[in-house]
């Protein structure tokens, strides 16, 4: 008998229902925000689920399970989109802009120079979202809010970049909600029309916030083999 909590299609189809009525809620039309299949630390198996059902965007965190997984499956379904949604060390910078659509992690000027010059070289670069440490916590990765338009300025003056939008992770011990709402509040400020926030816990209030992107690995794959940080 199959497990509810592993039917993949299934999960899907109702956690997008969930992201459309939370849409709708705010006053957001339908399809306003998108679910990523954070498919980290899965098996094979769940992912080919994934896109069984038609799902084609999908999170990773680490540039070297995602080149195992995805070359594969990206010629079989060329319409994937893949994001980075873990950190991204400059040493893997040429591989991560060849392989993902979207780099959701730019959280560094050391970083932004990398892909400046890794995109010349390559004639491509993934779309770029700043992650911004709404919690100010000293553990996490992130620019501080109130660092953000600085460094947007040198990403866009010093090395040509364009970006796309913003991302968090709110503290896990606090209610994100305010978090939610100051990530929305910059990328309005700033003239960026893309929110990366919310996961399993929490997409529905994030959408009802203003993500334009959701997170969500475990209520739709089941629990991980090991734990993370990003989904």
């Amino acid at each position: 008998m199959t497990d509810p909590a592993n039917d993949v299609a299934a999960n899907l189809a109702e956690i997008k229902a969930r992201i459309d009525k939370a849409a709708a809620e705010a006053g957001r039309p339908a399809g306003a925000a998108r679910l990523i299949a954070v498919s980290k630390v899965q098996p094979v198996e769940k992912l080919e689920s994934a896109l069984s059902a038609g799902h084609r965007l999908f999170g990773e965190n680490r540039v070297q399970e995602a080149k195992a997984k995805f070359p594969g499956a990206r010629e079989r379904y060329p319409d994937i989109e893949l994001h980075l949604i873990g950190p991204l060390q400059t040493n893997k910078v040429k591989e991560a802009v060849s392989l993902f659509d979207v780099i959701q992690t730019l959280d560094r000027p050391k970083l932004a120079a990398a892909l400046a010059e890794e995109g010349r070289k390559q004639g491509r670069l993934p779309r770029l979202f700043v992650e911004v440490n709404v919690g100010a916590e000293p553990q996490k990765a992130g620019i501080a809010p109130a660092d953000l338009a600085a460094f947007l300025d040198e990403c866009r003056d010093v090395h040509g970049l364009t970006i796309d939008g913003l991302m968090c992770i709110p503290p896990a011990d606090q209610e994100p909600a305010p978090f939610f709402a100051l990530l929305s509040d910059l990328a309005q400020r700033h003239g960026l029309r893309e929110v990366s926030m919310g996961m399993s816990g929490d997409y529905e209030l994030a959408v009802r916030l203003g993500a334009s992107f959701v997170r969500v690995g475990t209520a739709i794959f089941g629990e991980r083999i090991k734990p993370g940080t990003h989904a």
